[in-house]
């Protein structure tokens, strides 16, 4: 028998056979109400939630959803009903505290043995990790990235101080763009931040500031 537990939200009795003949071979845990299943979450978690929409006691399995995925947020939930309506079924899919899984009846068993199975595989813990691991990928990119225009920045502002100290002549803003491929408001930046370091003599380009507006009013 598998390890994994499938809990199973269903009244009749049945339609819970269907689902002990088909999915025999997970460890089968059964609820007939919502608020019942519930309580029992205390428990082991299980792996995977069935969850019909029309239960005992005039529960409707959907009016639920929101606890299931506050007390068990990452465990994938199958909603599986004949009476929801598309719309009903497309907001059951989305938002935060989602179903992963919709299934009409009467249920096709295949297509039940190979949903609970790719739930088992692809959600869950596993797609916790994934999502971290594309968080973690995203940061390393945009760290990159950062680091590597830092890098272009610093390369770019050394080679303009180099070319300055051989000159008495004012710095030609579009001459340096184009040189460098940047917009000319990037070098008059790069010219700013050159005579706040220290770096580059304040005469050397003296109407940096006026300029700088005055650049930025032609490329608006």
């Amino acid at each position: 028998m598998n390890d994994s537990r499938v809990l199973i939200i269903e009244d009749d009795d049945f339609q819970y056979e269907i689902y002990e003949e088909a999915l025999g071979k997970y460890q089968l845990v059964r609820s007939t109400t919502a608020s019942e299943a519930l309580k029992a979450l205390a428990g082991t978690p299980p792996n995977v939630i069935i969850l019909d929409h029309i239960l005992a006691k005039g529960e409707l399995g959907l009016e639920y959803l929101a606890e299931f995925k506050e007390l068990l947020p990452h465990v994938p939930i199958i909603v599986v009903s004949g009476a929801l309506e598309v719309h009903q079924q497309i907001d059951a899919l989305q938002g935060p505290r989602r179903a992963h899984y919709c299934i009409t009846k009467p249920v096709d068993l295949h297509e039940l043995t190979r949903t609970v199975e790719t739930a088992l595989a692809e959600c869950g813990e596993t797609e916790v990790v994934r999502q971290f691991e594309a968080l973690e990928r995203s940061r390393r990119v945009d760290v990159q990235e950062l680091l590597s225009r830092s890098t272009d920045r610093l390369s770019r502002q050394t080679q303009i101080r180099q070319m300055l100290a051989a000159t008495d002549e004012r710095p030609n803003i579009s001459a340096l763009a184009r040189r460098f491929k940047v917009a000319r408001r990037t070098i008059i930046r790069d010219l700013q931040e050159l005579i706040r370091r220290g770096e580059l003599p304040p005469e050397v380009y003296p109407r940096w500031q006026s300029d700088a507006e005055d650049e930025a009013g032609e490329e608006e």
